[in-house]
């Protein structure tokens, strides 16, 4: 009778003895080895795709920031000319009143078309209906004409971009009464 020791029978024999059994973990193993693969591709896509997704949020931020930093530079740009010709018309020793209001106009257009190139807009309400959005009323006169209306400007507001910067400030009329 021979005697069946595990630790002298050579694996090949166990695994025969055992039948079938040795293809299977063999076809397992290669199946198992795959999806390791794979999965390990997976995570490395994974991984790549969420470094992605953090430079674009940090250059994102990083636009941000410029752009609130560096947002008011074009229109900056177009008012160093206005403060140059103010320090000339302040620097001049004329006493030319005729020169200094035509200078002064000229600095007025460039201011308005600063404003203009940066959106900013003129409210000039006079005989419009009170809007309390666009309009802030310091008191209410009789006025003949409708009610709620805007009969003088004390002074202009401004809108940039559609957006009230500064109301104007008006006088409205109310019934008689």
């Amino acid at each position: 009778m021979t005697e069946h020791n595990p630790q002298t029978t050579p694996p090949e024999q166990q695994a025969g003895e055992n039948g079938a059994e040795a293809a299977v973990p063999d076809a397992a193993g290669a199946a198992l080895a795959a999806a390791e693969q794979k999965a390990a591709e997976h995570h490395e896509a994974l991984l790549r795709a969420r470094a992605e997704t953090e430079n674009m949020r940090r250059r994102a931020a990083e636009d941000v920031l410029k752009a609130g930093k560096f947002g008011a530079e074009k229109f900056a740009g177009a008012m160093v000319p206005v403060k140059d010709s103010l320090e000339a018309a302040l620097a001049s020793d004329s006493a030319d009143v005729a020169a200094l209001r035509s200078g002064v106009e000229l600095t007025l257009k460039q201011l308005q078309q600063a404003f203009a190139s940066a959106g900013v807009e003129e409210v000039d309400p006079l005989g419009e209906k009170f809007d309390p959005h666009r309009h802030q009323a310091i008191s209410q006169i009789e006025a003949p004409g409708e009610p709620n209306h805007v009969v003088q400007v004390l002074q202009k507001g401004y809108l940039l971009h559609e957006r009230v910067l500064r109301p104007a400030l008006v006088i409205v009329s109310k019934a008689a009464g």
